[in-house]
């Protein structure tokens, strides 16, 4: 009890300093399904919008959303152009170099690969990963493979559908319900941990960071956090 009216008189107090927002713009992909994607209803949709929303209600600000491609989302941020990014981003050194992060919103889980043909030896093959990501990252650097980058999750997919890549490798939870919906693809090779966790990403020495931070330490506490985190990827899904 004690923990939880100091961590509601911080949350307070910070939605009530001088340096709160108007309006904080929240930059996301909308193309990369459980995490954001694109709803029937043409709306930004997925477990990072239910998780921002509540994160600003908590913080008790007001929060629009931003669509941003992917290869750009860094810069985009750093110039102004939205607030935060919340869009399935691995906390990693290199990035944090440039931009700061929040406290991980997702445990740190396996990357993946997915091909249609199991048994596939690294050294030699063609590995499909989307552009700017620690899993494009790592093939380039720690394997033999030969990587063929794509703007969007969807061409990575596709690659290996119509022969271009033996396989994908990208974040389990994406590539996971792919494999489960499609006969010809399977998981294949071994599971890779890379990365800290997914954050949200803030311009380095933003104000906002402490307020999101205590927005997802609370969640984390009273459990809605893990909640969300099973309702969008299952019952398996690592959670806090």
């Amino acid at each position: 009890m004690k923990k939880t009216l100091i961590l509601t008189t911080a949350l307070a107090m910070l939605a009530g300093t001088a340096f709160a927002q108007d309006v904080v713009r929240m930059g996301t992909e909308g193309a990369y399904p459980p995490y954001n994607f694109i709803g029937d209803d043409g709306e930004i949709t997925g477990f990072e919008r239910a998780l921002g929303d509540e994160l600003c209600a908590r913080a008790e600000l007001t929060c629009e959303w931003v669509l941003n491609d992917w290869d750009s989302i860094i810069p985009n941020l750093t110039s102004g152009n939205y607030d935060t990014i919340i869009a399935g981003m691995s906390i990693t050194d290199e990035r944090d170099e440039v931009i700061d992060f929040t406290q991980a919103y997702i445990p740190p889980a396996s990357s993946l690969f997915m091909g249609m043909e199991d048994g596939i030896d690294l050294d030699g093959a063609v590995i499909a990963a989307q552009t700017n990501t620690i899993q494009a990252g790592y093939i380039a650097a720690e394997t033999g493979a030969t990587l063929l980058e794509f703007a969007t999750p969807d061409e990575t997919v596709a690659a290996v559908r119509n022969g271009e890549a033996d396989a994908v490798f990208a974040d389990g939870d994406f590539l996971i319900p792919i494999a489960a919906e499609d006969a010809m693809l399977d998981i294949i090779l071994d599971p890779v941990q890379l990365g800290g966790g997914v954050g949200m990403g803030l311009r380095e020495g933003d104000p906002l960071i402490a307020q999101f931070d205590a927005a997802i330490t609370s969640m984390k506490e009273d459990g809605t956090l893990n909640a969300l985190i099973v309702e969008w990827f299952g019952d398996e899904a690592q959670t806090w």
